[in-house]
């Protein structure tokens, strides 16, 4: 029925959410999906001209590597279901009319969308802006969710978190992947200091943080409602020790790399492609069956403990509250991974 659809995103929880469904949808309706994010004139702002003074290439980074940041993320879903995928990004201060001349540009047949999202400067007010493309559109538009009406507040603040951590770490992995993909491919000069802040990247956020929250929450809390998944939990928690040791692995063979640009670089690509390969397969597992399991058996106080531990983690999203070294990092990683640099 519907071939290409539309899907405006910011960085709040409930998009994270919409992000799931309409890829679900997207998948049973046999449709493309044209990912789009409308951001504010950074340059027009009081910082953005003394950064674009100060640090050009910053500047750069940061008007449109958080867009694109938002955007890969979204991808990761899309790739993990199969599902054809393209982004777009627009800079305006009226996102409805940027959501519409953007679906009437591509062509889209749909518009997918959420009620709600994060309210204040820093979001697209997807409450408001929801409305108005409701008034203007002359395209169909699917509300997937109104926020207010949502159960269960807890449990879609928890899982937005860990579904965000997982398509982060997963875009730092695709860049990762591209960045050996050009030196091999295409012969560019590797630039090693983007490659051990990568590197670096996940030892200090999925291993050091991410997983051992996942063991000692997530699947704590659910061993303790049920045993149905253990096995499950079992195979999870035995891969966590393998990333470990894969990730030693791509240090080991990064330091060797640089030592030896010649004759270590496919030591290195083999430790790239196995974490890749490990990793993707792993978060595909746990979005299939521990996050569905986790949210029939546990309770709210479950749900509250796991969302404030995730809370926590102080990088997750590399949205303006996070670490300011993280975000400047993913922006340029995304910038590099989509010809920006």
């Amino acid at each position: 029925m519907y071939r290409h659809i539309m899907v405006p995103l910011d960085d709040s929880p409930l998009s994270v959410e919409t992000v799931g469904k309409a890829v679900q949808f997207a998948h049973a309706m046999g449709a493309r999906v044209t990912f789009f994010h409308a951001q504010a004139d950074y340059g027009a702002s009081s910082t953005g001209a003394l950064e674009r003074v100060m640090s050009p290439g910053a500047f750069n980074d940061h008007m449109a590597g958080e867009a694109r940041a938002i955007l890969a993320k979204a991808e990761t879903v899309a790739r993990a279901m199969g599902v054809p995928c393209d982004t777009d990004v627009a800079v305006s201060d009226r996102p409805h009319e940027a959501i519409l001349h953007a679906a009437e540009v591509r062509g889209c047949d749909l518009i997918f969308i959420a009620s709600h999202g994060r309210r204040g400067l820093k979001g697209l007010m997807l409450g408001s802006q929801t409305q108005k493309v409701l008034q203007h559109t002359t395209i169909p538009v699917l509300v997937s969710a109104v926020e207010t009406n949502l159960p269960q507040g807890e449990v879609i603040e928890a899982l937005a978190i860990m579904r965000d951590e997982h398509r982060s770490i997963a875009a730092v992995i695709h860049g990762l992947e591209y960045l050996v993909r050009q030196v091999r491919d295409q012969g560019a000069p590797p630039s090693f200091p983007l490659l051990r802040a990568m590197v670096r990247y996940l030892v200090d956020f999925p291993e050091a943080l991410h997983h051992p929250k996942e063991d000692a929450y997530l699947f704590r809390r659910l061993r303790a409602r049920t045993s149905e998944f253990n096995a499950t939990l079992d195979e999870l928690e035995r891969q966590h020790v393998e990333g470990h040791a894969q990730v030693d692995e791509l240090v080991r063979s990064l330091d060797a790399y640089e030592a030896d640009p010649r004759g270590a670089l496919d030591r290195f690509a083999r430790a790239v492609s196995a974490y890749a390969t490990s990793q993707l397969q792993h978060m595909t597992l746990e979005f299939k069956v521990v996050f569905p399991a986790a949210r029939q058996h546990l309770t709210a106080q479950d749900w509250t403990e796991i969302g404030d531990a995730f809370a926590g983690n102080g990088d997750p999203r590399f949205s303006a509250d996070n670490d300011e070294e993280f975000r400047q990092l993913f922006a340029r990683i995304q910038n590099i991974a989509r010809g920006g640099d």
